[in-house]
């Protein structure tokens, strides 16, 4: 259940990605999980716009758990940014951290933590020195669907 903890529907309520002069832009949106391949494996889509309305890096993941490595294969396909992302990802400490290379084989870290019923923090963070210092790059405050809080309550 590291992952099924989130299935069901979602708002970004604020998402900041770090731009190449330093600056950040903000941007929403949603994002939708749920059980694909008869409960082996999960998937979520993501959708974000800008605050002009201009649509961001959506995208969608599959996970699925390898009792082999004792950690879930996780894939980040973007049609519109054109990428395809690799990660392993284990449950460490409260966070859940994947682990992968960024295009230009940099190592990366997808963390999703201060994790509850009801939100989650995601962010990503790069290194550029093999590990030994480490940059936020992105940002997510991440809050369940009011409907859905009121039928878990």
């Amino acid at each position: 259940m590291l992952f099924g903890q989130f299935v069901g529907d979602w708002d970004i309520i604020d998402d900041r990605n770090l731009q190449q002069d330093g600056t950040w832009v903000h941007s929403r949106g949603e994002l939708h999980w749920g059980w694909i391949l008869d409960g082996r494996a999960v998937q979520d889509v993501w959708m974000t716009v800008d605050e002009g309305n201009k649509s961001m890096a959506d995208g969608t993941t599959v996970r699925f758990y390898d009792p082999k490595i004792d950690a879930w294969h996780s894939v980040w396909l973007s049609p519109p940014q054109g990428r395809v992302k690799t990660f392993i990802g284990r449950k460490v400490g409260e966070e859940i951290v994947l682990e992968g290379r960024t295009p230009d084989r940099y190592p990366v870290k997808w963390i999703f933590s201060d994790i509850t019923p009801d939100s989650f923090r995601w962010h990503s963070e790069e290194s550029h020195d093999n590990g030994k210092t480490w940059t936020l790059t992105e940002e997510m405050k991440i809050r369940r669907r009011r409907e859905q809080q009121a039928q878990s309550d």
